[in-house]
């Protein structure tokens, strides 16, 4: 089991900035996969940042240039630094983590609310 606590949203003014974190605890050693996702009101959840066991990172276009995510060594923390942030990255987000162990599973955190005004 894998268990994910976000935190660092708040409100911030369009081109402001702010850092996600995610405290990651129990079977970290197990983790291949963690990542952020979101989702805006009235919107499915999409993926926002990914990063692998081996560094991999991947971003959704509109996010290109703007968020960066990173993980720490030991798989406890992962974080995303968010720049330049616009109306539309209005959303609640999300941490996520997969391990293929027991033929892939799955784990989500509660989510931390984002908001940026014009």
């Amino acid at each position: 089991q894998v268990q994910l606590v976000e935190s660092g949203g708040g409100l911030v003014q369009s081109g402001g900035s702010l850092r996600l974190s995610c405290a990651a605890s129990g079977s970290n050693a197990d983790i291949n996969v963690m990542g952020w996702y979101r989702q805006a009101p009235g919107k499915q959840r999409d993926v926002v940042a990914t990063i692998t066991d081996d560094g991999t990172k991947g971003y959704v276009g509109s996010v290109k240039g703007r968020f960066t995510i990173s993980m720490d060594n030991a798989k406890t923390a992962v974080y995303l630094q968010m720049n330049t942030l616009e109306p539309e990255d209005t959303a609640v987000y999300y941490c996520y983590a997969w391990t293929r162990r027991d033929s892939g599973r799955e784990y989500w955190g509660q989510g931390t609310q984002v908001t940026v005004s014009s």
